[in-house]
């Protein structure tokens, strides 16, 4: 049976931008998908195109140079590329970066950046993970060092989503390193990445370099790269918000966003992939007959509609809470775990039923399968989301 797709959170202004988000995905993402595969990034052009159509950074004011709306003009977004496996343009972690200038920078930071950002010149990356320091982001060792009217920064980073065509990276670093989460803050790295074409970057900024452009299971589309800063000069003023040693408070204060943002794109994977594999078992035949005459295809794909429609309710009440201001921790961190282990376990049932050409790249469901296995892992594991949740218990 097709799902019902109502959104109880949705108006006929949100369904508008669904349409334009659909168009933009279907003639300009879709076509270049294959090549930026292989390449391993997106390039440039399609972020500013998607700025210039006004689907970048929705839920930021007009007076920063946002649409103005809330997060589920985002999650519109979010969906749609969700559903159809487009993981390459991570608009989310755009979205991620612009929300920690509008919480919590200067403003002058926010009028700085926040334009930008918003018509797609600047592409955003918040450099966290380390290559000894993942979910424990007490552990990190990047430093940055006042010195006069400016700090020192060194370090690496690994696993950094827009790491390569990022313009603008929000690096976690100690700027006090005996005071432990105290000692932390971000640093408003400029890495000067001026476009030289559609897809590469100019020169960096002196001492900043992008590593390799990582090769992952999945998300093949979508740059994932190392990072490194060799006594890189950053201003003092940029600073996130001004004061040293809020950065743990920072990262701590958008985590329900960022999680709910991966609870969203679970559930449009699933609605996507159990699209696509209703289609294919009413065409593929065995013994005579189409598979999804089969009772073992009837009850799979019943188990996976009752899944996909119960998480659907959950997001859906997760989302009007975080527009009305309600979404607390636990709960964001439920629906990042429930969707992401859901999203692993449906996805498995429908390659599954594609038999062998649920093995094959040019399927849908095969790459959907790839890409949905890191979502148990970033934006903290699911082992890190049941420890937030039994505190709250």
């Amino acid at each position: 049976m097709p799902l019902n797709l109502t959104r109880s959170w949705s108006n006929e202004e949100l369904e508008a931008l669904r349409d334009t988000a659909v168009r933009f995905i279907e003639s300009e993402m879709q076509p270049q998908d294959e090549a930026a595969r292989h390449r391993g990034h997106v390039g440039h052009a399609l972020w500013r195109r998607a700025g210039e159509l006004g689907l970048l950074c929705t839920d930021i004011p007009e007076e920063y140079g946002g649409g103005g709306g809330d997060f589920r003009h985002e999650a519109v977004i979010y969906e749609e590329m969700a559903r159809r496996g487009l993981s390459g343009m991570s608009n989310s972690v755009h979205s991620i970066v612009a929300h920690y200038f509008l919480n919590h920078g200067t403003e002058s930071q926010k009028r700085q950046y926040l334009p930008r950002m918003a018509r797609g010149e600047l592409i955003g990356a918040i450099a966290m993970t380390e290559p000894g320091a993942g979910s424990d982001l007490q552990g990190i060792r990047t430093r940055a060092e006042r010195q006069g009217d400016h700090y020192v920064l060194n370090g690496s980073k690994t696993f950094i989503t827009n790491g390569f065509l990022a313009g603008v990276i929000l690096v976690v670093c100690k700027t006090d390193p005996t005071q432990g989460a105290r000692g932390t803050s971000i640093l408003i790295v400029e890495t000067e990445a001026a476009p030289t074409g559609d897809d590469a970057p100019g020169m960096r900024r002196e001492g900043f370099r992008v590593g390799r452009v990582l090769d992952k299971m999945g998300m093949k589309a979508q740059d994932t790269s190392e990072l490194f800063f060799d006594n890189v000069v950053v201003p003092a003023d940029g600073l996130l918000g001004g004061r040293e040693g809020q950065g743990f408070y920072q990262l701590m204060g958008d985590l329900p966003y960022e999680r709910l943002i991966i609870g969203v794109s679970a559930v449009a994977c699933m609605e996507g992939a159990y699209a696509a594999t209703l289609d294919y078992v009413r065409e593929r035949k065995a013994f005579g007959k189409p598979i999804a005459e089969m009772q073992n295809t009837k009850f799979k794909l019943a188990e996976v509609a009752t899944q996909i429609m119960v998480g659907r309710a959950f997001m859906d009440r997760c989302v009007e809470r975080i527009v009305a201001g309600e979404l607390d921790t636990a709960t964001a961190s439920m629906a990042k775990l429930w969707g992401s282990e859901a999203q692993g376990r449906v996805l498995d049932e429908l390659v599954q039923l594609h038999g062998g050409y649920g093995f094959m790249n040019e399927y849908l469901v095969t790459r959907m399968y790839a890409d949905a296995r890191v979502q148990r892992i970033y934006g903290g594991t699911s082992e890190i989301m049941k420890e937030v949740i039994s505190r709250a218990l």
